[in-house]
């Protein structure tokens, strides 16, 4: 479907960069992107995306809005405390950019739900704030053979990387996993929440904005992804770091001992901007 004369209006600083322009637009509204969490990391993502003008938002959250998420959760205001997260980022974008359709999900991803849910999207964004979603996301992600970003935040930290592990990378090894970084979770209670730790609110801005422009880059297909790339941000020094990891042949979903449950995709190929 073409742009309408609004929408060419609306992302005219789009069209004139040489990297997206008319067919990367074209890309971004035909794409289906679902967001997991509408907290302080899905925030800028959900804004970013709808500003950018993403044909269709999934938005995966079953938490209420509380007056101590406002320091960080810029998409919610103080009227909307008490409503469900995913109702009032809806009202959101539809404020922003009308043009974005939006499918809301009432729901706790998990590992019996995730694959399912994931499968309806091109693209996954996970912005959750613990452990159980991160892998019940991740792994979905795996076998619906899905690009997944995933982000987390800590008190001043954060890390951003993407994972393609469905496919092989030009040098025929598969595409590392995100238990190839992360093999499992922590025990419980290892990691303070963020209700125990507390999280400098700009941080979230910072890595959410970050996830929102890997997606743009992801789906339109431009620049150099993070796939076995992880992007560690360090909000005391101001320092952004960058560490490479790769695929371990231990690990459950695509090592040796589990190839036979990989996503059928050819070596090498490639659904980069789908």
């Amino acid at each position: 479907m073409p742009l309408t004369h609004d929408e060419i209006d609306r992302y005219a600083r789009h069209l004139v960069l040489r990297d997206i322009g008319g067919p990367g637009q074209l890309k971004l509204k035909a794409a289906r992107v679902l967001v997991v969490g509408a907290g302080g990391l899905g925030s800028p993502v959900i804004q970013y995306l709808a500003a950018a003008g993403l044909g269709t938002i999934g938005i995966a959250d079953d938490d209420i809005v509380s007056l101590s998420n406002l320091q960080r959760q810029v998409i919610h205001r103080t009227p909307d405390i008490g409503r469900l997260k995913v109702d009032s980022a809806a009202d959101a974008v539809r404020r922003l950019n009308p043009a974005v359709s939006v499918e809301a999900h009432d729901t706790r991803v998990t590992a019996e739900s995730a694959r399912a849910l994931v499968e309806r999207y091109d693209l996954v964004l996970d912005g959750s704030d613990n452990f159980e979603t991160r892998y019940a996301v991740s792994d979905g992600c795996f076998h619906a053979g899905k690009p997944l970003i995933t982000g987390a935040l800590g008190q001043f930290d954060a890390t951003l990387t993407t994972i393609r592990a469905h496919e092989t990378g030009a040098d025929g090894r598969p595409n590392p996993t995100y238990r190839c970084l992360f093999s499992a979770p922590p025990p419980p209670g290892a990691i303070p929440s963020c209700a125990e730790a507390g999280v400098l609110g700009a941080l979230a801005g910072v890595l959410g904005s970050l996830m929102a422009m890997e997606a743009i880059r992801e789906i339109v297909g431009f620049g150099d992804s993070l796939i076995g790339r992880l992007l560690m941000i360090d909000a005391r020094s101001m320092r952004f770091d960058t560490i490479r990891y790769g695929w371990d042949e231990n690990n459950p979903l695509n090592g040796k001992s589990s190839r036979s449950s990989r996503p059928a995709l050819g070596a090498g190929q490639d659904d980069r901007g789908d």
